[in-house]
């Protein structure tokens, strides 16, 4: 194959699992929301947390059936376009995908109906297992998803053999050294985005007026999860890059941006800069001296390879990585400045007041996932050039297509997933605009309403019909 169809077909995979990033992560962090609100509205009575489930219900269900279709690309992907890969590999990661579909695709689909239509048909105390199950089945899901993922950045607990990855250890393959620091990572990252996406939501409706127990109760909550989860995640990511300093080198080279070592000279951290693959320099670079040395070795004057210690073909794009790194980290400091202006507002009885933390919260609705996007590129693209680190090249993985079928599916991936999920998020975008409702009260005891539903439909009145007396 050549360079251009290899770039074409790393292309269209980045960009199909770009957009379907978003809606597991969604699906993992309202998932366990929605469990936290019911469990507060049966152990409280209050109707403010059943009002709050069921507007967010309609949400989750849109944002999970754009889930599974665009997973669903994504497991024909590595058939179609990644042939030698599943070839040499599927004897691991195919397994880890059926383990994902055996033990967390139907425990979802086993509840998600009693979850999404069941609120008026069974007993609370069964829907908020159901609940609690569908919130179990993301984050197994997740689970698997990050032990495959994993093992292909630190393959571990295999040997060759008849040119085929074969297991030989399956705890040391799924508890391989990055999967403990990919999963935690990737787990705070869902509930941060959801967080942010509730806080958006409850600034948007006060900004336009709406002040009522909802829509507090929404900015509340959402403050309280940034203000745990974001200092744990940067503290999560100091543990996950000495990870990767150990066994991806030359990823935590690129990046930082560090092309070599001067004797007995600490490692500064490049702020930012410009880093040239073909000069192999960095261009107007902002440096902060012995910033590396501390953050990377914890220590005043400790070294780490740079990139000139790697041969040039095993270098990734430290262009790429250096900015996708400074990307995701500047949005997660900023998460980190707005949970804490949250905490100073609520110690000073302000919450509900600063409309400039309202019109904060709202811009900052998209960040979560912006740098969830941008971590992901950061260790994708700087895996490069392994497709499995180390063991398999990403050129030697890849089906042998032409340019111009790939240019050709990849211009038909653009335009129907903007199509296609453009119009699902401009629907949930509508949901959210509308706000929470009172809920009509149940007629009727459980078991007597048995009408049955699409999915889809939860998105509608028929979830939780709203009532003008609550």
């Amino acid at each position: 194959m050549d360079a251009d169809a290899l770039l074409l077909a790393r292309i269209q995979f980045g960009f199909t699992i770009s957009f379907h990033i978003i809606f597991p992560a969604i699906t993992i962090g309202l998932a366990s929301y929605l469990f936290v609100l019911e469990a507060c509205w049966l152990k409280t009575g209050k109707p403010v947390f059943r009002d709050l489930y069921a507007y967010w219900l309609r949400i989750f269900a849109v944002n999970f059936a754009m889930g599974v279709v665009s997973g669903l690309v994504m497991a024909y992907q590595f058939g179609t376009n990644w042939s030698y890969f599943s070839q040499f590999a599927g004897g691991i990661t195919g397994p880890l995908l059926a383990y994902e579909v055996l033990t967390a695709f139907f425990l979802e689909a086993g509840f998600l109906g009693v979850m999404l239509f069941g609120l008026k048909r069974v007993g609370p105390g069964l829907h908020l297992f159901a609940t609690f199950m569908v919130a179990l089945g993301t984050l197994i899901s997740a689970t698997w998803i990050l032990a495959s993922n994993s093992w292909m950045q630190t393959p571990a607990g295999f040997e060759i053999v008849g040119g085929r990855a074969v297991p030989v250890d399956w705890i040391a393959v799924i508890l391989n050294p990055s999967f403990p620091y990919r999963l935690a990572h990737m787990s705070m990252a869902a509930f941060l985005a959801t967080a942010l996406m509730v806080a958006a939501a409850a600034g948007w409706h006060l900004l336009r007026g709406r002040d009522d127990p909802a829509v507090r109760k929404m900015m509340s909550m959402a403050m309280w999860m940034l203000l745990f989860a974001a200092p744990l995640q940067l503290a999560i990511g100091d543990l996950h890059g000495l990870n990767t300093l150990r066994h991806q080198p030359a990823k935590l080279a690129a990046i930082e941006g560090h092309w070599e070592n001067e004797p007995g000279r600490a490692v500064p951290f490049t702020l930012v800069g410009w880093p040239d693959m073909r000069q192999e320099k960095n261009h107007f670079a902002v440096e902060i001296p012995h910033g590396g040395s501390l953050l990377l070795t914890h220590s005043w004057d400790g070294q780490f390879p740079g990139l000139k210690e790697f041969a040039p073909q095993d270098r990734p794009n430290a262009t790429v990585v250096f900015w996708t790194f400074r990307l995701m980290v500047g949005l997660g400091l900023l998460m980190i400045a707005l949970a804490a202006w949250g905490a100073w507002a609520r110690w000073r009885g302000r919450l509900f007041e600063s409309r400039a933390l309202w019109r904060c919260a709202l811009y900052m609705g998209p960040s979560g996932l912006v740098a969830m996007i941008a971590g992901w590129m950061t260790t994708e693209v700087g895996r490069q050039p392994w497709i499995v680190y180390g063991v398999m090249r990403t050129a030697d993985g890849v089906s042998p297509h032409g340019a111009g079928e790939l240019a050709l599916t990849l211009a038909l991936f653009v335009v129907v997933y903007f199509v296609l999920f453009g119009a699902g998020t401009v629907y949930m975008l509508q949901l959210i605009g509308r706000g929470p409702a009172p809920m009509a009260e149940p007629e009727g005891g459980p078991g007597e309403q048995r009408t049955p539903s699409r999915p889809l439909s939860a998105a509608g009145p028929a979830a939780a019909a709203p009532s003008e007396h609550g």
